[in-house]
């Protein structure tokens, strides 16, 4: 015999179904309907000027109309981008809140205890969006190349110092990888940001800076900064006449500087892979490689499966130099 429900329960149960149906729906068309007209805030945790705002607003620009919508750059410097970072990692997984960081992103879980987030597990790399080379720089006439400031620093151990965005910033691992190859005893000097170290580097007050030839190159070509080398394991064309480090004589001194797109973790995926897909547009065209091409800086994606792959790959290697140079907050 047939089991029936009385018409109560059976009108509950329909109802439920309608809700549920109307629930999933409601969700695929909002998520669809990503971003619609809801302005995207892209947090940078360094100071305007910096190497990885100035990736961030070149990005920002052309995202907006390939979205539809405005994407605007909200910088929150501090702490080696960890305070810009904790504020991304909390907001909520809907892709209007990314992050904007450079390789010091990795490193900063080896020397801040206690951090509110984990940057592993916390986010989701989108893509890398750009390389920029770091470039070692002094006040003019400082020294007179690599070869001088090396002589000159082991002559007197502990009487220079050398300038970083921030404890763990990516011009504090290159720095550190330097000088370590260099067997070199100096000062750091810790800074807000790039265009505070290179302000104090101008005045003579620090001795050299690894800045991101983003930053740098406008101030080299004035004359202001003096340009020594280049961090990167081969010459840039914007200043083809600056040798690499392992050039001038420090062998085993390369460092990559990168700065990449990041989403709170659970993000979805449809929304992490239309954004890969518009940056890497983005970085492809043209006009934007002419314009990195005149900071010394060369686009750099991949796929989002591939980025965090390179993430995992990265943090294990920074926390080698962590350790080897005994980097530490101050």
């Amino acid at each position: 015999m047939k089991k029936t429900f009385p018409w109560s329960r059976r009108q509950a149960l329909a109802t439920m179904a309608v809700a549920l149906a109307a629930c999933t729906l409601g969700g695929a068309q909002a998520q669809n309907a990503w971003p619609g007209t809801q302005t995207i805030k892209l947090v940078v945790p360094f100071t305007a000027g910096s190497g990885t705002d100035i990736v961030a607003r070149l990005v920002a620009e052309k995202l907006g109309p390939a979205l539809g919508t405005s994407v605007v750059v909200d910088n929150k410097p501090g702490a080696g981008g960890t305070l810009g970072a904790a504020i991304a990692a909390k907001s909520p997984a809907d892709g209007y809140t990314l992050l904007v960081h450079s390789a010091g992103h990795l490193v900063n879980p080896w020397i801040y205890k206690g951090l509110s987030y984990d940057t592993i597990k916390d986010f989701t790399g989108i893509t890398p969006m750009a390389s920029l080379p770091n470039v070692l720089v002094t006040a003019p006439s400082h020294f007179a190349n690599v070869q001088d400031l090396v002589a000159k620093v082991k002559a007197r151990p502990g009487g220079f110092n050398y300038g970083s965005a921030g404890n763990g910033s990516a011009t504090h691992m290159n720095a550190e990888v330097f000088r370590l190859a260099a067997g070199l005893d100096a000062q750091h000097v810790p800074f807000r940001g790039t265009p505070e170290a290179m302000t104090e580097v101008m005045a003579g007050r620090v001795d050299w800076f690894f800045a991101p030839m983003v930053s740098a190159l406008p101030l080299i070509k004035s004359g202001k900064l003096q340009a020594l080398a280049v961090g990167t394991a081969k010459r840039s064309p914007a200043l083809p006449e600056a040798p690499t480090t392992a050039e001038a004589g420090v062998p085993g001194s390369e460092y990559l500087f990168w700065v990449g797109l990041f989403a709170p973790a659970k993000t979805p995926q449809p929304v992490v892979d239309r954004l890969q897909a518009e940056v890497a547009k983005i970085m492809a065209s043209p006009e934007l490689k002419e314009r990195l091409d005149k900071l010394g800086a060369e686009p750099f994606t991949m796929p989002s499966a591939q980025f965090n792959k390179f993430i995992s790959d990265e943090t294990a290697k920074a926390q080698q130099v962590v350790k080897a140079a005994s980097i530490k907050v101050d």
